[in-house]
């Protein structure tokens, strides 16, 4: 397995199949269509604020991180990093420990101090987290209003 940092550019239209199989298994509201919005990625890459980190098994990939980057805007003097999205592949979730402390020492060489993850309650990678140094800080609640 190897880990790198890639771009959005670079990875966007290898990541496709990965990004549906990702939709498929966790969306909660699968009515709402997968439409990543690419130029707003681009964009916030070239502001600095993206780092895609990629895993692949002999150069094929197979997962993904993506984090946004930046001063907190509560804690300005604070560079804390909030995952937009990760994923494996099912065949290789044994190892996703490993991808996220790395991502993890990727995040600290740069003066990140805190990491932030946001994980499903219907798929709940919390006690992965936890064995690797993380705590339950918040929880999220969604409401449709257009039902």
């Amino acid at each position: 397995m190897q880990y790198q940092r890639e771009t959005v550019r670079d990875t966007y239209e290898e990541a496709k199949p990965l990004l549906v199989e990702h939709y498929l298994e966790i969306a909660h509201y699968q009515d709402i269509p997968l439409e990543p919005d690419y130029a707003s990625y681009a964009s916030l890459e070239d502001a600095g604020i993206t780092r895609v980190y990629t895993a692949r098994n002999e150069g094929e990939l197979i997962g993904y991180a993506v984090f946004f980057v930046r001063k907190n805007i509560h804690y300005s003097s604070s560079l804390q990093a909030i995952q937009d999205i990760i994923y494996i592949h099912p065949k290789y979730r044994g190892q996703g420990g490993r991808f996220i402390v790395w991502c993890d020492a990727q995040l600290k060489a740069e003066g990140v101090q805190v990491v932030y993850h946001h994980v499903k309650a219907s798929h709940n990678w919390g006690p992965l987290l936890e064995r690797i140094g993380y705590q339950l800080i918040d929880h999220i609640y969604g409401r449709r209003l257009d039902q």
